[in-house]
């Protein structure tokens, strides 16, 4: 998520700034491929918690991303 952003905030500021996408389509997905697989790889090879299962489940109108997630991506 937050190389999403940040080559969100480069392509949107540097566009604006130059009038030119600094990134073309085909190197964007790139990124986002190399940044997803390794994030998948990450969860596929932590070891499995049992205090999980007992966790209840998040109510209907929690939020995905908390505030604490938020400002970790901000920061």
């Amino acid at each position: 998520m937050t190389v999403n952003v940040v080559a969100l905030l480069v392509s949107f500021i540097v566009a604006a700034v130059i009038k030119e996408s600094p990134f073309k389509p085909v190197q964007l997905l790139w990124v986002n491929m190399i940044m997803d697989s390794l994030a998948s790889l990450a969860l596929a090879t932590e070891i499995p918690v049992d205090a999980l299962l007992h966790r209840p489940p998040y109510r209907k109108h929690e939020y995905i991303i908390s505030k604490k997630m938020t400002k970790h991506i901000g920061g």
